[in-house]
């Protein structure tokens, strides 16, 4: 990791803690993600699933790739995909038990106790950002069970442990920032591990370095045209 990485690192860091001093109604957290800067090295896929003991079939961020040719010349491009945490998610309005909500700071999130898994966000997210928790293990079909496979997860502060007919099984999943860290003043785990320094994140009220990036003139944001107003801005 360069000097300037673990610059970038430090100042983001830095503007978190700023920004937890704040009430949580006077924040907004946001991402912003380097395209440029994206190498597919799926190490941000890797770390969130690591950092949330994500099942199979359940991906917070998975990187999407698309091939390019123009001029005889072959190339690919990445776009890692998280959830937007929209400010104005139709994943919220078609909950029939208010199991999902956004909170003041911005971050979609879900109660895993209150959610039936009718699954009716899955399909009104038009990001396809969210995973249905089957209660499916790595090690299933395998000689021997790896207990690994049962280690807690702390979404949302809680201490979740999959068992079966036991929440987070049988529920919606997605990605929501890494709450459990922001709210300890750590940055979630995919802007950590990023080799690129591709991902910032950060609270956009105020003069930090993501308010700076999301006003360039390289910014976008995906399917604007829906009205969902997304926190995730690409930089082009």
């Amino acid at each position: 990791m360069t000097s300037e990485s673990v610059d970038i690192l430090v100042a983001l860091r830095r503007q978190l803690e700023e920004a937890l001093r704040k009430p949580k109604e006077k924040r907004r957290w946001v991402m912003v993600i380097d395209l440029k800067k994206c190498v597919g090295c799926n190490a941000c896929t890797i770390s969130c699933k690591a950092e949330n003991i994500l099942p199979p079939n359940v991906t917070y961020r998975p990187v999407l790739e698309e091939h390019l040719e123009e001029n005889n010349r072959i190339g690919r491009r990445f776009l890692p995909r998280p959830c937007m945490q929209c400010d104005n998610p139709p994943c919220v309005r078609v909950c029939p038990v208010k199991a999902t909500w956004k909170q003041a700071d911005g971050i979609v999130v879900i109660d895993y106790n209150k959610c039936i898994g009718c699954r009716y966000c899955l399909t009104a997210c038009p990001y396809g950002a969210r995973s249905f928790d089957f209660g499916e293990y790595y090690t299933d079909q395998t000689p021997q069970f790896m207990p690994y496979e049962n280690a807690p997860s702390w979404e949302y502060g809680e201490r979740w442990v999959r068992q079966k007919n036991r929440s987070p099984v049988g529920n919606a999943r997605k990605c929501h920032f890494c709450l459990h860290r922001v709210e300890n003043g750590l940055l979630p785990a995919c802007v950590s591990s990023c080799i690129g320094r591709a991902t910032y994140f950060g609270d956009a009220d105020g003069n930090t370095l993501v308010s700076q990036l999301i006003v360039s003139p390289r910014v976008m944001r995906l399917k604007e045209h829906l009205g969902t107003e997304p926190r995730v801005y690409y930089l082009l």
